[in-house]
């Protein structure tokens, strides 16, 4: 399919409401695997924790080890008592926050909301790009152990139950503070899982990309072309690009877990898909036609119909291959979406015992 003739509606799947998960399972490795060949697009079903089997000594397997924020915070305008409820974005400076306030119609500058009986305020001091407001914070001791306090996880629009525990958005490799969403495809491993698949041989190369509410912004353009990626801030430490770098060398595989690596380690590396020690924001889009620098293959959820992260892993996969593979989770009833089932594209369904 040629690019100028992507549609959005060529990456449409029609998805059972029960089928998109409400609630994380008791023990995160449980999940099932769907495990697709990326160039035949044949098909085996596993089970998450039995992934070791199918990675090999000398894989590197590049993790997102950002943090979700406790974002979600639910306050009252000083004047009036109403309700109000406030959503991180993206720091600006000192205690300046970007934020996306509802309702925020009233919520102009010099309006002030009050959060958990006064142990957090904020006065909007700007109206942005979006309608987002810019609030200025006031707390006593440090912002963070005060959000961690007051905030709630800010769960994705389709997740309507509500969590018990906070951690389970979170990675168990979660380091760097920043996130607005979870790398969902990292919620699969457990710190014994991650243990066993070093002890097999295989690399594990942490970078960091802070996933922005844009990840669930839908594609409104009927030709995929002229859809405007959000912006993300990413970095990558020296030791990370050193130990991709050398599994490239080698000949051996880079195994992204998540979409948000991938787009990490392709905005970062050179036109040799060399990588180095960097930071900056990317708006990479990749969509089919995109020709991978440096990911052999992906570790992956189950995304939503027509988004963009359905046309990346076509990139890899091929629509077809993708869309097929889809159609048989649907079939067998996997679980979808951030708290759901899990997808590994490969190019090698031979097992490796451990």
């Amino acid at each position: 399919m040629e690019q100028a003739n992507l549609k959005t509606s060529d990456f449409y799947f029609d998805l059972p409401k029960e089928l998109i998960a409400q609630d994380p399972l008791e023990d995160r490795s449980s999940s099932r695997l769907l495990m697709v060949d990326k160039n035949t697009g044949d098909i085996k079903h596993e089970v998450f924790r039995n992934i070791v089997d199918y990675l090999h000594p000398g894989d590197c397997l590049v993790l997102n080890n950002t943090k979700v924020l406790p974002a979600r915070l639910l306050g009252v305008r000083e004047d009036t008592g109403a309700a109000v409820e406030v959503l991180l974005l993206k720091r600006k400076e000192g205690n300046v926050w970007e934020t996306l306030v509802k309702p925020g119609k009233k919520m102009r500058p010099g309006a002030r909301v009050v959060f958990g009986d006064g142990l957090l305020g904020g006065e909007v001091i700007d109206v942005v790009e979006e309608g987002n407001r810019l609030i200025r914070f006031e707390f006593e001791g440090i912002f963070e152990e005060v959000l961690d306090r007051l905030g709630e996880m800010p769960l994705p629009p389709y997740i309507t139950h509500k969590l018990q525990d906070k951690n389970r958005y979170q990675t168990v490799y979660a380091k760097y503070d920043g996130s607005a969403a979870a790398p969902t495809a990292g919620l699969h491993f457990t710190k014994e899982l991650l243990r066993e698949i070093e002890d097999k041989g295989v690399k594990l190369a942490y970078v960091t990309l802070h996933v922005g509410l844009g990840t669930f912004r839908p594609v409104k353009e009927e030709n995929i072309l002229e859809h405007h990626m959000h912006s993300e801030y990413y970095q990558i430490s020296r030791e990370a690009a050193e130990l991709i770098n050398e599994t490239k060398k080698k000949g051996d595989r880079v195994i992204c877990v998540g979409t948000t690596s991938c787009r990490t380690i392709e905005s970062a590396a050179d036109e040799n898909g060399l990588l180095s020690e960097c930071c900056g924001n990317t708006e990479i889009f990749i969509y089919p036609g995109y020709k991978f620098k440096v990911l052999d293959c992906l570790i992956t959820n189950f995304h939503l119909p027509e988004s963009t992260l359905v046309m990346l892993i076509s990139a890899l996969a091929g629509r077809e291959h993708v869309l097929a593979a889809y159609r048989e989770a649907i079939k067998e009833k996997y679980r979808f979406f951030s708290f759901g089932d899990a997808c590994f594209f490969t190019d090698d369904f031979t097992k490796n015992p451990v």
